[in-house]
């Protein structure tokens, strides 16, 4: 039914009706089920204080302000029920084992390690896997995620499979380590028996407990001087983790990465865990779903993912829709390099064949063919597109205005993250975005891009229109992608090390809280002669002492070796009859300060700019 007019609008009105909109919804789509013209809602709009056009994303509290205007309940649905109604529409489920339960069978564990930094993480796993994964880091530190399977040999003999994903260790990189644990089953928490609980070893529990995963301890660095294990095994009863032999139901073992001592009874506590408190079982005849727990972008081979399976057999030329990324499965790799020709349950693989790299934590399906993959990656796509125009339009209302100028300008730096493995950069962006600079909220830190690959191109047209820097973490330029940032005045930074590019943002944002600068001096002119020009005034005729006299720099008169006048500017600057833009040592010119006009012989114009101070 129509309502009265509302600031010269006719529209629909409801009675506490339920409307149901997606994140970055624009007003079309709001008139849309309201049966409204977008015209109407755009006035309505208006008149409360937001001005917006008919097509753009807005925000979920914009929504609701117009809903409760027009008596309309907004509910904004979820990116998961978002994913869950888009499947629908294509008649697919996520997450669960179809069939029945004699379908299912017994699936290798998922562990994940995790820990203080510098405990011995890398180490462990290389004794566990018999690689050198550690020695070609930079920093020490696990860089990229990986997932791998090794075979463990029981006390009875049998062997049995057993899959671990390689968390990096930086205490930067919570997020992905938090991911880690969602996917996995089982976790070892690696603590060093010299050096006893610390801050990140707290944290990794409590990733794991939040994710209520059975835990497996494994006390590092036995062999080591001062190494106490009984110590790690009252420290951790009071985070809840009591040892077996102290009446509880965690294992403890004790372990030299170093020596290999200890190794398989690591392996076979894991299954005696997961055989005593997982069910893990899956079914292997239906179409493969899972985790993409990395992905990066490969010269010669295109997008690259390392996926995880959950359930289901992933096959060479199935159709794969992970995230907003789709595809067919061109090849299969394992650790090793291996081909592989299908993949079940609890098998992490390299998957080649992606159009776009997928994000890492995003989840993958096999679906019938290629254009349904398609078309729930394009959806994804427009559906994240406009939750992210939505969250960085920025307003700012004429009650604001005051405030705003009456503080000052708010500062903000502008970031384009782009990384060898999605992975890193979200642990980067994750990491950057919890930097505190101090009292207040004077510095705004913004993401306005990020991405996987090479700098390219439109990274840098991107930074040229947002005034922002271009952080590469373990990537370069390509194309003429450098010559067009030279071109542009666009900073590029480089790191191999994610602490580092942490730190120096951190020193940049200080420096834009307080700007401290400090004086340059560029060069010294004597007078030599003063001449009278008509309409212009007094031009100094001088020999350049030193350094070198730029037009338009600063520049203050000394006589006597007294400031005779400051604050003044070189604004004409001659050769003979030549206009200069500047004028070197040991060379004459003649210098025109403006109005300034009390120019003697043997006066000295000194030069300078003001250039910004690090701060320490």
């Amino acid at each position: 039914m129509s309502a009265p007019s509302l600031g010269g609008a006719i529209v629909p009105r409801g009675n506490g009706d339920t409307v149901r909109l997606p994140r970055g919804a624009s007003l079309s789509d709001f008139a849309d089920r309201i049966n409204a013209n977008p015209a109407a809602l755009v006035t309505v709009l208006f008149h409360l204080g937001e001005m917006v056009t008919a097509t753009q994303s807005v925000t979920d509290e914009t929504l609701q302000l117009l809903g409760a205007e027009l008596g309309y309940t907004i509910q904004v649905v979820s990116p998961e029920d978002e994913d869950r109604e888009l499947l629908d529409t294509f008649d697919l489920t996520f997450g669960e084992n179809e069939g029945d339960d004699e379908d299912l069978v017994a699936r290798p564990p998922v562990v994940t390690v995790m820990g203080h930094v510098d405990h011995g993480k890398t180490r462990l796993l290389d004794a566990i896997r018999r690689t050198q994964v550690m020695e070609g880091e930079a920093g020490g530190i696990t860089q990229a995620i990986g997932a791998y399977q090794v075979i463990a040999h029981t006390s009875e003999g049998a062997e049995r499979p057993i899959t671990f994903i390689d968390t990096p260790g930086h205490e930067a990189f919570t997020a992905m380590r938090a991911r880690g644990a969602n996917v996995t089953d089982i976790v070892i928490l690696v603590v060093a028996a010299d050096d006893g609980v610390m801050p990140q070893t707290v944290e990794a529990l409590n990733h794991a407990q939040a994710a209520d995963v059975p835990i497996v301890v494994a006390v590092n660095k036995i062999d080591k001087e001062g190494a106490n294990p009984a110590k790690i095994r009252q420290q951790l009863t009071e985070y809840g983790l009591v040892a077996e032999e102290y009446g509880g139901d965690t294992m403890f073992v004790d372990v030299s990465a170093k020596q290999g001592l200890g190794i398989d009874d690591v392996l076979e506590a894991v299954l005696l865990t997961a055989d005593a408190s997982l069910d893990l079982r899956a079914n292997p005849h239906q179409d493969a779903q899972g985790v993409a727990i990395e992905a990066h972008l490969d010269r010669g081979r295109g997008p690259v993912a390392t996926v995880l399976v959950q359930r289901g057999t992933l096959h060479v030329g199935d159709s794969i829709v992970s995230g907003d990324a789709f595809g067919r499965v061109r090849a299969m790799l394992d650790e090793t390099g291996q081909q592989l020709s299908e993949a079940g349950p609890a098998r992490p693989v390299q998957v080649l064949g992606f159009t776009s790299v997928p994000g890492a934590g995003d989840s993958f399906l096999v679906v019938d063919e290629d254009r349904v993959a398609r078309q729930i990656a394009e959806r994804r796509q427009a559906r994240e597109r406009n939750a992210q125009l939505a969250k960085s339009r920025r307003r700012i209302s004429l009650d604001d205005l005051d405030r705003v100028l009456a503080e000052g300008r708010v500062e903000q730096l502008n970031l384009i993250l782009k990384g060898d493995g999605s992975g890193s950069v979200e642990a980067l962006e994750d990491a950057l975005m919890k930097i505190e600079v101090g009292e207040g909220e004077e510095v705004s830190l913004r993401v306005i891009h990020r991405g996987v690959g090479g700098i390219t191109e439109d990274d840098v047209n991107l930074a040229t229109a947002s005034d922002a820097i271009v952080i590469g973490f373990n990537v370069r330029p390509v194309g003429r992608a450098k010559e067009a940032a030279d071109r542009e005045g666009v900073e590029i930074r480089y790191y191999t090390v994610i602490y580092q590019a942490i730190e120096e943002i951190e020193a940049a944002l200080k420096g834009m809280l307080k700007p401290e600068y400090e004086e340059a001096q560029l060069g010294t002119a004597e007078v030599r002669e003063v001449f009278r020009v008509p309409r212009i005034g007094n031009v100094a005729g001088c020999l350049v002492r030193s350094g070198e006299i730029r037009r338009n720099t600063k520049a203050r008169l000394i006589r006597d070796g007294s400031v005779v006048a400051d604050n003044l500017t070189v604004q004409s600057l001659k050769r003979f009859k030549e206009d200069a833009t500047e004028v070197r040592e040991g060379y004459e010119c003649g210098i025109g300060l403006g109005s300034f006009n009390d120019i003697k012989i043997d006066d000295v114009i000194e030069t300078f700019e003001l250039r910004e101070k690090p701060r320490g």
